[in-house]
């Protein structure tokens, strides 16, 4: 069985050393009075629950799966899945971000961020359903009624009601103006909504009393298009006006999808038949009320990949200290054993290396863009809020489709390391690798992230957003150049950003000409731009550890040797993407569709 240490050390140094994250939050007028010590005491309770209450069911809940008892409906999660969640609510897990004014602790989203790695890297499958309550409770705060938010969100923050969103139909994913689910208004101001949604995660489950399932359908005069989306609370049972439950609202599972991966969350087929809802924010404009939903998710998503990067590095690295095959090529590095561990071999040793350097590089994102949303949403200073939402809105794309690249390639990595034993079941291994790969799927596949990043982010505002983040590269480049000992960091650094400015013009101007070209070059163009924001943090972090490689802890000299390790044998990967990138259209649309 896989075992899993929750990373606290890593976590502290980003939180403490590269972001100064208490002293940003002390600004802030609802965590002024945040300190270190609660900080990490948050931490440490999470990680002990995500290692000791989490992780022992997910093999287990992996090879169970749900089940559906077609006659009632309902669905029953792998064994231990109800316990666990029950004691996720006593201990107060899901109020920890949440508003005070509904029952919250109105903690920071740079905490939850953390608690959510650790509990990925424990069970994606399991960790799934409480994750989308965190996004319905978010798109009801933003755009609900207020008689909206006095009924669901003090469930929610109390976690015995979860959340779902119900977007996706058999005939419409991503182009979500194709969906035909209907809603028919009724006297009291109620819609009765009908129709069908696929892949709906945690649709359905016996976890919580209540599912609140945020819906999108059509009214009857609606225009045509994603302009005539409107969006519908939905909930599995009725509330009453003092928040108890009423009847049961027709809005069935009536297909548990059978999956590649995260066997343990229900991923449900739901039928609307005549279910009752009420609407959410205006009419038709129920994609623009979703996106913080959807927005949320996508930072989740990448968390998800980036828990399973960290968590398959871990057992992966302990395999190889301790598997005995064949002696190094340049002598035995273990003559009293009859072979050499597998660490001792180079490419072994790549594996791990390049596992680890996502995962920290990808903690050091995730965390950063955390505490943006901290200052988004809390910050009492208008221009503060503004450049934190530019910043997140870039990077959003990135911690999307960056992370869970990275999780598909060292979560299979770390199963190589393994050998044969890595394909099989009891190790855990080839799990993280099949539920690492929904993540590159779901919530806008990551080629949709990519058009959304080069085509809206980019170009959209002629660069205005990448050129607030470029600013933080050239402002730390300036700072650094002359010191001697960062160079190893700092020319790679800036030799890649004045690349990308380069690679940005080129491209806008081939937009201009043929916008089939921003499809043509937007996948290498967001891995390039993700291996530059993965520079900058990594020469941040290699800046940090050389001040301490000395000072008796050996976390900063492993740190630096990973940060080498970056600039040497990934970030090179970036020469090849950028030829790939200027070979535009032509050699992908130059063969007709007939020889395919």
């Amino acid at each position: 069985m896989p075992q899993y240490t929750p990373p606290l050390r890593d976590m502290q140094f980003v939180m403490h050393e590269l972001l100064n994250a208490a002293d940003a939050l002390k600004l802030m007028p609802a965590h002024q009075d945040i300190d270190v010590e609660t900080m990490n005491s948050v931490l440490e309770e999470g990680g002990k629950f995500a290692a000791e209450v989490i992780a022992p069911l997910n093999l287990g809940g992996d090879a169970q799966g749900c089940t559906l008892d077609k006659s009632t409906h309902a669905v029953r999660t792998p064994d231990g899945f109800k316990d666990a969640y029950a004691q996720y609510v006593e201990g107060g897990w899901p109020a920890m971000v949440c508003d005070p004014a509904y029952g919250g602790q109105g903690l920071p989203i740079l905490l939850n961020q953390c608690i959510f790695e650790m509990l990925n890297s424990a069970n994606q499958a399991w960790t799934m359903y409480p994750g989308l309550s965190h996004g319905a409770y978010a798109c009801l705060h933003e755009h609900g009624t207020d008689a909206q938010k006095a009924l669901y969100l003090p469930h929610l923050a109390k976690g015995d009601w979860t959340g779902t969103m119900c977007l996706t139909e058999p005939q419409c994913g991503t182009d979500l103006g194709l969906l035909r689910t209907k809603a028919e208004p009724q006297a009291d101001g109620s819609y009765k909504i009908t129709g069908q949604k696929i892949f709906i995660s945690a649709g359905e489950h016996d976890l919580a009393d209540n599912i609140v399932h945020l819906v999108l359908a059509r009214l009857p005069d609606a225009p045509v298009g994603s302009k005539g989306i409107s969006l519908f609370i939905v909930p599995k049972f009725l509330p009453q006006a003092d928040g108890s439950l009423g009847a049961r609202n027709p809005i069935f599972c009536g297909a548990l999808e059978h999956k590649m991966g995260i066997h343990g969350n229900a991923t449900c087929q739901i039928n609307l038949d005549g279910a009752t809802g009420w609407l959410v924010g205006q009419p038709n404009k129920g994609l623009q009320a979703m996106f913080v939903m959807m927005n949320a998710a996508r930072l989740g998503v990448g968390n998800q990949s980036l828990g399973l990067t960290e968590v398959a590095y871990q057992n992966a690295a302990a395999y190889a200290k301790d598997r005995l095959q064949m002696r190094a090529l340049s002598g035995p590095k273990a003559p009293d054993k009859p072979a050499d561990p597998i660490i001792v071999h180079p490419d072994v040793r790549r594996m791990l290396l390049t596992a680890r350097a996502y995962a920290e590089g990808g903690r050091a994102l995730a965390m950063y863009c955390a505490l943006l949303l901290d200052k988004e949403h809390a910050s009492d200073d208008e221009d503060e809020r503004k450049e934190a939402a530019d910043l997140v809105a870039l990077l959003t794309p990135i911690v999307k489709a960056f992370l869970t690249d990275n999780g598909w390639i060292a979560t299979s990595n770390c199963l190589q390391v393994f050998g044969g034993h890595g394909y099989i079941k009891e190790w855990g291994m080839e799990q993280f690798v099949r539920d690492s790969r929904i993540n590159m799927i779901y919530e806008g596949t990551n080629t949709i992230q990519a058009l959304d990043f080069l085509g809206r982010k980019v170009l959209a505002d002629n660069g205005a957003k990448m050129r607030k983040f470029g600013q933080l590269v050239t402002d730390f480049v300036e700072e650094e150049g002359t010191d001697e000992a960062m160079q190893e960091f700092i020319n790679p650094l800036a030799e890649l950003g004045e690349k990308v400015t380069k690679l940005s013009m080129e491209l806008g101007m081939k937009a201009m000409g043929n916008a089939d070209e921003v499809g043509a070059a937007a996948g290498d163009y967001l891995r390039i731009c993700g291996h530059l924001v993965f520079a900058y943090f990594w020469a941040r972090m290699a800046k940090l550890a050389l001040a301490k490689q000395d000072s008796g802890d050996t976390f900063y000299v492993a740190k630096l040797h990973t940060a080498r390790f970056y600039f040497a044998k990934l970030l090179p990967e970036t020469a090849g993407l950028m030829r790939s990138a200027r070979s535009g259209l032509a050699p992908l649309a130059a063969m007709d569709e007939a020889l395919f």
